[in-house]
C-alpha cells in the first residue's frame, strides 16, 4: 500500500485497475490529507488508484507521513462530496471527429448510435495528466469499447473528444495522440489566461452535449 518514491514522494496504494469506489477513496484521502495541513506536504496527486504525495524531507519524515495517511484512512471518509457538474458541447463527426465512423464499424452501431450512447452518461474526472488539463474519464458505455490506434497521430487538435479502450477523454491543447476521435468541444479545457486555468478537474463530472455545425462555429467564436 505505502511505497517509497526517492526521497521525497510517497505512493499510497489503494487497489486495483479502474474502479470508481477505489477512486472515492482516493480523492477523500487527497482531501482529507489535504485538510490536515500536514508540515511538508508540498502536492497531492490523485491518480485511477493511487495517490501520489511530495513532500520535504527536512519538514517531514517518511515515517511521519505515512502515519499521517494511516491517520486520514482510519477515520475513514470514503463519502466524497459529488464535485460540480460541467457540461461540454460536442461537434460529433466529419473532420471534428474522423473517427467516428470506424468506431460504429467497429462497435457494429450507427454513427448516431454511438453518437447517442457517447453523450448518455455522466463521467467522473478519474484523473487530469498527459498534457496540461487533459481529464481522463470514467463510465465509458461497454458497448463503445475501442482499441487505440494503430498508428498514433503526429498532431491532433486542441477540443478533440475521444475514446480508447474502456476511458473517454479530451485533447486540452494540441499534442500528438492515439485515441479514437468522434468529435470536437469549442471550449478551452486549458488556459493560462483564466483563473483557475483549468475548466475540469479531477473529482469533478463532465456530460457531452452533442451540437451541429453551426453551434460548434458560433461558441468557438465566442
Amino acid at each position: 500500500m505505502f511505497r517509497p518514491c526517492a526521497e521525497s514522494a510517497l505512493l499510497v496504494e489503494l487497489g486495483e485497475g479502474i474502479d470508481p469506489a477505489v477512486n472515492r477513496r482516493v480523492h477523500a484521502l487527497a482531501r482529507a490529507l489535504g485538510a490536515a495541513r500536514r508540515p511538508g506536504v508540498i502536492a497531492l496527486n490523485p491518480s485511477y488508484r493511487s495517490l501520489f504525495v511530495q513532500y520535504d524531507p527536512r519538514r517531514c519524515s517518511y515515517e511521519e507521513l505515512v502515519t499521517a495517511v494511516e491517520v486520514c484512512l482510519e477515520a475513514g471518509g470514503e463519502e466524497v462530496p459529488a464535485g460540480a457538474e460541467v457540461e461540454i458541447p460536442v461537434c460529433y463527426g466529419g473532420d471534428l471527429g474522423p473517427d467516428l465512423d470506424e468506431v460504429a464499424r467497429r462497435c457494429g452501431l450507427s454513427a448516431a448510435e454511438v453518437v447517442a450512447r457517447h453523450a448518455a452518461p455522466a463521467y467522473p474526472v478519474y484523473l487530469v495528466g498527459f498534457t496540461p488539463g487533459f481529464p481522463y474519464l470514467g463510465g465509458l458505455d461497454p458497448a463503445l469499447v475501442t482499441p487505440r490506434r494503430a498508428t498514433p497521430r503526429e498532431r491532433v487538435p486542441a477540443g478533440s473528444v475521444a475514446i480508447a479502450d474502456r476511458q473517454a477523454g479530451i485533447y486540452p491543447i494540441e499534442s500528438p495522440g492515439g485515441w479514437q476521435l468522434l468529435g470536437r468541444t469549442p471550449l478551452r479545457l486549458f488556459a493560462l489566461d483564466r483563473d483557475p486555468p483549468f475548466l475540469v478537474t479531477a473529482g469533478t463530472t463532465v456530460r457531452f452535449r452533442p451540437i451541429d455545425r453551426g453551434e460548434y462555429e458560433r461558441l468557438a467564436g465566442a
